[in-house]
């Protein structure tokens, strides 16, 4: 694992969650005294705001002989920065900055491997946590055994630290393995979202555990109309363990998965157990018969007959049929995708023999 791929990863996720200058309201001045050692003689800070897509310079710094420079800022908002250096392949260090937050950090240049260590921050817990990440990145680079421990060292440390502001942009280091990393993501959002509610990395992590579907987020709501033309809703079940089962009359492997789907209701629905069966049908007719036929004996049988446009496979991103979703008691999602003896055991664990 190399540290510059992390670097260009962090510059894409940088500006993709970017916020315009337009967005910032005038009035409160925070600063940030750096104090620099390695660069040449010239080199300069570049203070860097991202609008739109693009970082734009907000601000140049010259260095003064004893290597300081003074970031300031104006706004009510946190406001997020990115320094780089006035020379070519510049390596990047990112800021946040509080409303009236006055801190002060001690950043070295390494020359030889093109990187910016923060070497010490006072005044910002935020900045703080940067540094650790800023800091294990530059180890790993020449510490084999650090570099396979990256992830495990990086969720640990966003945890710790779960309510500083910072952990909403670190946390996308997790991006491309969100369905692993998903409660870490709803550890972040729930410590921020209270605070932060416009900040657009926080947004960001709670849009993305909002729609996420998967063991250990809360099940979305699903209503939709039964046989007799009545609104079943799954929240309505919560309290029972219950299998979400996405079938269709049509779809020969939903009908011979069926007879288990029977026998797990008929050996658990006394200990808590239900099914709430979302068809994929276009056809009434053809819906109702295969329940008849296969004796799905369940009352939540619910289907918009709308096809692979289910509003119910949409909203849990169904795309291909048998699937299912084990929903716990209080509503929160087990397990994905259990079918026969795999879904016998499940339950056993659940509720025993």
């Amino acid at each position: 694992m190399k540290t510059t791929t992390h670097r260009a990863k962090y510059v894409s996720l940088f500006l993709l969650f970017a916020f315009s200058l337009c967005d910032f309201a005038w009035a409160q001045k925070s600063s940030l005294t750096i104090t620099t050692t390695g660069l040449d003689e010239g080199v300069k800070i570049v203070v860097n705001m991202p609008q739109g897509s693009r970082l734009v310079p907000y601000d140049t710094l010259m260095p003064n002989d004893k290597g300081n420079v003074k970031v300031e800022v104006e706004a009510e908002e946190p406001v997020f920065l990115a320094l780089t250096l006035t020379l070519p392949q510049t390596p990047m260090v990112h800021v946040i900055m509080l409303p009236k937050e006055k801190a002060t950090m001690k950043m070295g240049y390494d020359k030889s491997n093109n990187y910016l260590r923060i070497n010490e921050v006072k005044g910002s817990p935020n900045m703080e946590l940067y540094r650790q990440y800023n800091n294990l990145m530059d180890d790993a680079r020449t510490d084999q055994r650090l570099q396979g421990g990256i992830p495990t060292i990086m969720e640990s440390l966003i945890r710790k630290n779960s309510s500083v502001l910072m952990s909403a942009f670190l946390v996308t280091y997790f991006e491309s393995a969100f369905e692993q990393y998903a409660p870490l993501y709803k550890e972040v959002r729930d410590a921020l979202i209270g605070h932060y509610p416009n900040n657009e990395f926080v947004q960001h992590v709670n849009q993305k555990v909002s729609t996420a579907v998967i063991a250990g987020m809360e099940a979305p709501d699903i209503v939709l109309a039964d046989r007799d033309g009545k609104d079943r809703k799954l929240s309505d079940l919560r309290g029972k363990v219950v299998l979400i089962d996405f079938w269709a009359s049509w779809c020969r492997p939903c009908r011979m998965e069926n007879p288990n789907v029977v026998q797990a209701y008929q050996k658990y629905h006394d200990k808590g157990f239900e099914i709430f069966s979302v068809s994929l049908d276009n056809n009434r007719d053809a819906w109702l018969k295969a329940i008849d036929d296969d004796h799905l004996v369940w009352p939540n049988h619910v289907s918009d007959l709308r096809g692979w446009s289910s509003a119910g496979g949409k909203l849990y991103g169904i795309s291909s049929i048998p699937a299912t979703v084990l929903v716990g008691r209080d509503g929160t999602i087990l397990a994905r995708n259990l079918r026969g003896a795999e879904l016998e055991q499940k339950l056993k664990e659940i509720f025993g023999e």
